[in-house]
């Protein structure tokens, strides 16, 4: 059985700004570098780790990997965030100015990556690390969006998450299970652009 723990990257620089980031590649904060710090001794014994290639988590899950003793990290395209189209880079205020009454009617803009589409990404990149991993325990750094697609896809309820916060999914049978929510911060960051 493959364990498989996806929890979301450190506070980003947009994070701390109220800033969509979708696919954008802003760097982490000093506070979100600490964070990966201190969420190392809560992830327990691994076999590997894996990450999407933004910077923010690769970032995040290289921190994890040298506190761990454990890599090199593997990064894999599928886990990277949804591409929001128009509103990477922009905050909640800005969105509102610019499309008015889309986030209430949760309307989308141009160029926002669909839900199923963002679902079999991510299905297809824990699949690849199931593969890898037949019996393992593996950590994969993503981001929110990732988590978000991969509970709705399990039939799990929207609730916002934090900074290092993440969840548990059990590979076994050809099968997906989903698991817990954890939290491995005791002080977490809880960005509020969605």
């Amino acid at each position: 059985m493959t364990q498989l723990l996806v929890i979301r990257h450190g506070q980003s620089e947009w994070n701390a700004d109220g800033r969509w980031q979708g696919q954008e590649d802003p760097p982490l904060t000093d506070l979100g570098r600490q964070q990966a710090r201190t969420a190392a001794r809560a992830v327990g014994a691994i076999d590997a780790i894996y990450a999407s290639p933004l910077d923010r988590a690769a970032t995040t899950a290289a921190i994890l990997s040298e506190e761990l003793g454990v890599g090199p990290v593997i990064t894999l395209t599928g886990l990277m965030e949804r591409n929001a189209g128009e509103w990477q880079g922009l905050t909640r205020d800005e969105i509102e100015e610019g499309y008015p009454g889309y986030l209430a009617e949760a309307r989308r803009p141009p160029g926002w990556e669909p839900d199923e589409d963002v679902q079999a990404r991510v299905l297809g990149a824990f699949d690849a690390i199931a593969t890898q991993h037949p019996y393992g325990t593996v950590v994969a750094v993503a981001h929110a969006g990732v988590i978000f697609a991969a509970e709705s896809a399990f039939g799990a309820e929207w609730e916002r998450l934090a900074n290092l916060g993440g969840r548990w999914l059990s590979h076994e049978d050809g099968r997906w299970r989903i698991g817990e929510r954890v939290h491995l911060l005791i002080e977490e960051t809880i960005p509020d652009q969605i």
